[in-house]
């Protein structure tokens, strides 16, 4: 069989009883974790945007756009709007080492198909986890061990969308009743849809929230193309003119796609992002919240070096200047000097929320002058390990003399370091305000044992 047959096989037989229990929690949480920050980024120009664009279109309603309670477009349109805002504000899940997306495409797609075909819980929950680790193994064929980077981002392509519509398309076609060949079209149709480019990281534009957005359009249009009749080629991923070769050239790994697929779960693995910043400067907010448990003030600092992969440099600590004093909320979320010193200070949430990047958050003298007195190198030991983990290690010079180095190797929101049902709570109430944060959590509880997703939306509802 080819690859796309093999992965098609493997989630036609997927059953539900046959999930680690770990696994199915960790997809459930997504779902809380992704509907929360879809909340809260309804108000983004992105959101409205396309907003105004799916309700133009009108159409069957038969799924709930994040806020509502009740279905109101088609599933294509409605998981355009979630998938987008799920993505506008960085704040989705990362799998690692590939530093991919998968939530915010997979969980838009599939609660708009699962509310468009009448699925129940634990169809959704079983569709979900097949296309995370068919998301995964994915997103592990086109990363390049030697380069320690995606293939696709050398490209200037966005891997979390192209990937997301190509997984999906999977899972959807999965979770509304297409046997094997059937999904194996709808992934290979969807082959065809994945987009994404990645400039707007360097020059500018609001495209890219929209990407996970298109991503689930086009994972469930792929979807609905199979059930139609059309078909795709067997071998759409490894043919001469398939998937990897048009992307990838030979620069990917056939074995990646099936490695450990249904023996081991890459869906616990995923990092949840704890604070709503670019993922490499996470581990500088937890040294920072290290130095402040120690009773260290951000007053008493003379000086502060951060060490941090070389990788993580480029995007956290250059041109230095321009990251001690950021020119934007936006901006300011990829200094590794303005995050260190927002965390010192006092920050929210988890120890970092929404309101530190902000416009009266950037004209706060004490994060500035604490930023002034930040460097960031490129550190070998932080290298070793990126970028199976996005490392820190920072050093501060006390004006009493003393020199302290806090040292975190291991990002917390992953298999490691996992996220705590405490965590999972708080980030959620930050996202989506406390009381739909125990009402989503409470829904999800027991979402193996609902008939469909209905409670969710009912619980993110104004």
């Amino acid at each position: 069989m080819t690859l796309a047959q093999e992965l098609a096989a493997w989630a036609a037989a997927l059953r539900f009883e046959e999930l680690p229990h770990e696994t199915v929690r960790s997809a459930a949480d997504r779902i809380v974790d992704t509907l929360g920050i879809a909340l809260a980024a309804r108000e983004t120009d992105a959101a409205q945007a396309v907003a105004g664009v799916v309700r133009a279109w009108s159409g069957r309603a038969e799924a709930t756009l994040v806020g509502e309670g009740a279905p109101s477009l088609p599933a294509a349109a409605a998981a355009f709007y979630n998938g987008t805002c799920a993505h506008a504000l960085d704040f989705d899940d990362t799998h690692l080492p590939s530093v991919a997306h998968p939530s915010a495409s997979l969980v838009p797609a599939l609660l708009a198909q699962s509310e468009a075909c009448g699925a129940d819980g634990r169809s959704l929950l079983t569709a979900l986890v097949a296309g995370y680790e068919i998301y995964a193994r994915l997103a592990m064929a086109q990363y390049d061990p030697q380069l320690r980077n995606s293939i696709f981002f050398e490209h200037g392509l966005h891997a979390t969308s192209i990937i997301g519509t190509v997984a999906g398309a999977a899972a959807c076609a999965r979770l509304r009743g297409l046997d094997a060949d059937g999904i194996m079209h709808a992934l290979a149709i969807a082959c065809s849809m994945g987009s994404g480019l990645v400039e707007a990281n360097r020059s500018g534009g609001s495209v890219k929230r929209m990407h996970c957005g298109w991503a689930a359009h086009g994972a469930i249009t792929a979807a609905d193309l199979a059930a139609n009749g059309l078909t795709g080629p067997p071998s759409v991923l490894e043919g001469r003119f398939g998937f990897f070769e048009a992307y990838c050239r030979d620069r990917w790994r056939a074995d990646a796609v099936l490695d450990g697929l249904g023996t081991h779960w890459e869906t616990p693995r995923i990092f949840f992002k704890l604070y709503p910043c670019n993922h490499f400067t996470h581990a500088i907010v937890d040294a920072a919240l290290a130095l402040c448990a120690q009773g260290i003030e951000a007053d008493a600092i003379e000086h502060v070096l951060i060490g941090t992969a070389t990788a993580s440099h480029r995007t956290i600590g250059n041109p230095i200047e321009q990251k001690r004093h950021p020119h934007s909320p936006y901006h300011a979320a990829f200094s590794g000097p303005f995050v260190f010193a927002t965390a010192m200070v006092g920050g929210g949430g988890l120890g970092v929320g929404f309101d530190d990047f902000t416009e009266a958050a950037l004209a706060d003298a004490r994060r500035i002058r604490l930023a002034e007195r930040t460097d960031v190198v490129a550190d070998a030991a932080c290298d070793a390990v990126f970028p199976e983990q996005f490392p820190a290690i920072v050093t501060v010079q006390l004006r009493d003399g003393r020199e302290i180095t806090e040292r975190v190797m291991a990002n917390r929101g992953g298999g490691g370091r996992p996220l705590t049902r405490e965590e999972l709570q708080r980030k959620t109430e930050m996202t989506a305000g406390t009381p739909r944060a125990r009402r989503l959590l409470e829904a999800a509880a027991t979402l193996d044992r609902a008939g469909g997703p209905g409670a969710l939306f009912a619980a993110a509802a104004e």
